[in-house]
């Protein structure tokens, strides 16, 4: 026997029901949305509430001074606004009396600059040693007079404590400062280049 496998239910449609988690989705949403307009509109009135406080308070002040004086027309005094100092910069005058530190590069630059003439005019001093004892910066100069050049001992105030520094110079040409700071290197004293100062 033949069977018929054609859908006999055509005409008939089965429907699903409504899903009522699809309901409560949109009622959460809505619940979600204004909550958070309220919250907006909250926000806006204590604003708005703050701003008319602190002027409640300086009026009630002023009143409690009218009633008590009662001059024939008070002007309100403009609150002053404290001007900020302008900061004052001494560098324009401290800068060239200051000490530059020259690094290595840049002193085999400006000999190389030197060869060329297009060197600019500086002076330049070497620091042979900075103590904090007087006796040893003396002794680092007797040194170097024995080596027949002629140093100084310049003391410098760095917070609270008072360093001896032992220098040669000023000298204009950076070679010659180059050849110093060599015969230094060969007899142990690491010599440190500074640009300006005395």
């Amino acid at each position: 026997m033949s069977r018929d496998y054609k859908n006999r239910g055509r005409g008939r449609v089965v429907k699903k029901a409504p899903s009522a988690i699809a309901g409560w989705k949109w009622v959460a949403i809505a619940g979600i949305i204004g909550a958070f307009g309220i919250f907006l509109f909250s926000l806006k009135d204590n604003k708005t509430d703050q701003t008319a406080e602190q002027p409640a308070l300086n009026t009630a002040e002023p009143k409690t001074q009218i009633a008590q004086t009662k001059p024939a027309a008070q002007k309100p005094k403009p609150v002053e606004e404290k001007k900020a100092e302008e900061p004052h910069f001494d560098f324009y005058t401290i800068l060239p009396a200051k000490e530059v530190v020259i690094p290595e590069y840049e002193i085999k630059t400006r000999v190389r600059e030197e060869r060329v003439g297009k060197a600019k005019e500086s002076k330049y001093t070497l620091q042979a040693g900075s103590f904090r004892d007087f006796a040893d910066a003396d002794r680092l100069r007797a040194k170097l007079a024995l080596m027949g050049l002629v140093a100084r001992v310049e003391k410098a105030k760095v917070g609270d404590v008072i360093w001896n520094r032992v220098k040669l110079g000023p000298y204009e040409q950076m070679s010659s400062v180059t050849t110093i700071k060599d015969r230094l290197k060969k007899n142990g004293i690491d010599a440190m280049v500074t640009e300006g100062g005395r």
